[in-house]
């Protein structure tokens, strides 16, 4: 593992993810991307003037996130190289290389031994979700749960796949995405909370996708799903996500300046 302590002017205020390790999944191929971005990693790909990856670290370090593992693997020198000559980012941030492609679930196995908090935030990096993480880290403390996962409503489920939560907020079940099933619903925004026991349970049960293969068998009424309401979701996996990005980004800036 290489790693670097970021070199702030000052560190980040306390805010709810203090004390809480987060994890960046960033090893994915991007293979949707390649015609627009070459052999630019799609973490780093240009939105409003910036890598995606400043976005995400800036946003982070805002909600007091003090420690930032990197899960990387396609094109990772580029990434590490971004980082270690930009100096701007503002928490520790450290990386590690996937020694091959090893999923969502793969990534969070060969991260753990660096995710000393409890709870750990794991997040996908290509997605981008205004919303406020203060009430789902409440909620999750609250709850006990094994897993959160942050959702938000989205007007077309199809592209995304959906996620069915009963009234008391437990996770009834993922259904996978599919272009026949339409319409408005609640899907999984990317973004989770993992206990120790989560991440025990990771390591156990075998399987590369977290949101295919690990959260859906996990032990009935452990996993608990937040829905942001009103929150705005964009991915920036397909080329008109990207172009996309930077007006909702953009957005997001001004409403919090």
């Amino acid at each position: 593992m290489t790693a670097t302590p970021a070199e702030a002017a000052e560190p980040a205020a306390a805010g709810c993810l203090a004390g809480i390790d987060v994890a960046i999944l960033a090893g994915g191929l991007g293979t949707r991307l390649r015609d627009v971005l070459g052999d630019t990693p799609k973490i780093l790909a240009p939105v409003a003037g910036r890598p995606f990856l400043d976005h995400l670290l800036a946003r982070l370090a805002a909600e007091g996130a003090a420690r930032i593992v990197l899960c990387l693997g396609h094109l990772a020198d580029k990434v590490t190289d971004y980082l270690e000559d930009s100096g701007s980012v503002g928490a520790d941030v450290r990386w590690i290389v996937e020694p091959q492609p090893l999923g969502t679930a793969g990534a969070v196995r060969h991260a753990r031994d660096h995710l000393g908090s409890d709870p750990v935030l794991v997040m996908n990096g290509d997605t981008w979700i205004d919303a406020d993480l203060a009430p789902f880290v409440a909620a999750h403390r609250r709850s006990g749960a094994t897993a959160s996962v942050l959702c938000v409503r989205v007007d077309d489920v199809g592209r995304y796949g959906s996620v069915e939560i009963d009234e008391s907020g437990q996770v009834q079940g993922f259904v996978e995405k599919d272009t026949a099933r339409t319409g408005p619903g609640v899907i999984n925004g990317g973004v989770y909370l993992l206990s120790r026991a989560g991440l025990d349970l990771v390591e156990d049960l075998a399987g590369p996708s977290l949101e295919r293969d690990v959260l859906p068998r996990l032990p009935a009424g452990t996993v608990r799903g937040h829905v942001a309401e009103g929150a705005v979701f964009i991915d920036i996996g397909t080329p008109e996500s990207l172009a996309a990005a930077a007006r909702v980004i953009g957005a997001a800036a001004g409403r919090h300046a």
